[in-house]
């Protein structure tokens, strides 16, 4: 039996992350399981809280608020013993048709006496009214449900002090429709739309960053030459500087020139470090979750290099992964985006074309990244996957992107505890 879990993020009305919702799936069952009591039965375990608990919260959701599913039994008894997260982090999420009764009641004011937030997944039959409704910190309403817009009236008609979340919005313009309620966070797949039209010239610093990339994707380059170019974007030395001078790399005496960064790291890990700092550095004008997804997706690639039986595409899978979202970081169609790296065919297949051996895994990270587990069920079958060694290669690239953050110098600001 094993467990897949993504995080899944909430924006405010700035497209600043906010809070992460946490969604799970048991690969012992094909598909979706609402309605099948045996599904219904595994989520007494909370088996995607066992996961967060194991890797800690800071990879899966930095230091913000944790949306998780429960039951009326976990309001009414608590969580596991063994979870032991600080219940500041953590919203206990409801679904709007739980039968509600006395003891349920009792149970949530318990559970917010200790710190936990309360959320409802829909709109409770009754509105206002219904006691449920009235308890809850939180009402999370889906977009795409057909009585969204009854439902958005009755959440507008209460005290502000409700918090609204507006989930699966489809695309930046509906996002913007609704990114002036106050208060209110969304989720969806608005924030990675695909660029369709450019949107002027690339930056300055962009093309130095581009310029770096080139070099270091050939087979052999020069040292002088990528010292030069780092010099001149203060950014890329700051973070080279960092990352040298960081426990990662571990060396007793302090670095404090590029060129000397350069020589003592060599080509190999020049080439590994540039290419998540060039990633950092194009990502900077937009929502910071484009870091992340681009960084995960990197890692998480690789990691599924064995899963797919493509192991020789190792390196390949990294760079498919990390630039996932080119077009989005240069504000270029893709093919344009593309055409500024010297990339390998079977990487633009698989981004400009969507076709190609490479197609597969980052189409399948996709479906994982929305917690569409119908269609990763699909191609754990049709490609017969290992599902235990899918959820690591996940965890492992959440856990690699926290601790590489850090080394780089770009992880939380000013030290905040991580402890859960």
């Amino acid at each position: 039996m094993s467990v897949l879990v993504v995080a899944v993020p909430l924006f405010d009305g700035n497209m600043t992350v906010k809070a992460y919702r946490l969604r799970d799936h048991n690969t012992q069952y094909a598909f979706d399981t609402k309605g099948d009591f045996r599904g219904r039965e595994l989520e007494y375990q909370l088996q995607g809280l066992d996961m967060v608990q194991q890797v800690g919260i800071a990879p899966v959701a930095a230091q913000l608020p944790l949306f998780v599913d429960v039951m009326g039994f976990h309001i009414m008894t608590g969580l596991p013993s063994h979870i032991h997260i600080r219940p500041d982090k953590l919203v206990l999420t409801l679904p709007a048709d739980i039968a509600v009764d006395d003891k349920l009641l009792e149970g949530i004011k318990t559970c917010k006496a200790s710190g936990y937030g309360i959320a409802v997944d829909g709109y409770p039959k009754g509105g206002y009214e219904n006691a449920l409704f009235e308890r809850a910190d939180t009402i999370i309403l889906d977009y795409e449900h057909d009585g969204f817009r009854e439902h958005l009236a009755g959440v507008r008609r209460y005290p502000e002090e409700k918090r609204l979340v507006i989930s699966n919005l489809p695309s930046r313009e509906a996002y913007h429709r609704f990114s002036l309620q106050p208060g209110a966070l969304f989720g969806g797949e608005f924030y990675r739309d695909p660029i369709t039209e450019g949107e002027g010239d690339i930056s300055p610093l962009k093309v130095n960053a581009l310029q770096l990339l080139r070099e270091i994707n050939e087979d052999d380059f020069e040292l002088q030459d990528i010292t030069k170019i780092i010099e001149r974007d203060p950014s890329l030395s700051i973070s080279l500087l960092r990352f040298i001078n960081s426990a990662a790399v571990g060396l007793v005496n302090k670095v404090q020139s590029i060129n000397s960064a350069v020589a003592i790291l060599g080509q190999k890990e020049i080439r590994r470090w540039a290419r998540v700092a060039i990633s950092v550095s194009l990502s900077q004008d937009h929502p910071s979750e484009i870091i992340k997804v681009s960084l995960v997706r990197a890692r998480f690639a690789e990691n599924l290099a064995s899963v797919f039986s493509m192991g020789v595409f190792q390196d390949s899978l990294f760079l498919l992964g990390l630039f996932s979202m080119l077009d989005i970081m240069l504000d270029l169609p893709m093919e344009e985006a593309v055409n500024e790296l010297a990339l390998n065919e079977l990487i633009r297949d698989a981004l400009v074309g969507h076709r190609g051996s490479l197609y597969s895994v980052i189409e399948f990270i996709c479906a994982y990244e929305r917690a569409d587990w119908n269609s990763v069920s699909l191609a754990i079958i049709q490609n017969n996957l290992n599902g235990a060694l899918i959820g690591k290669a996940f965890t492992d690239a959440l856990v690699w992107y926290s601790e590489l953050l850090d080394s780089i110098g770009e992880a939380t600001k000013d030290g905040e505890d991580q402890s859960i």
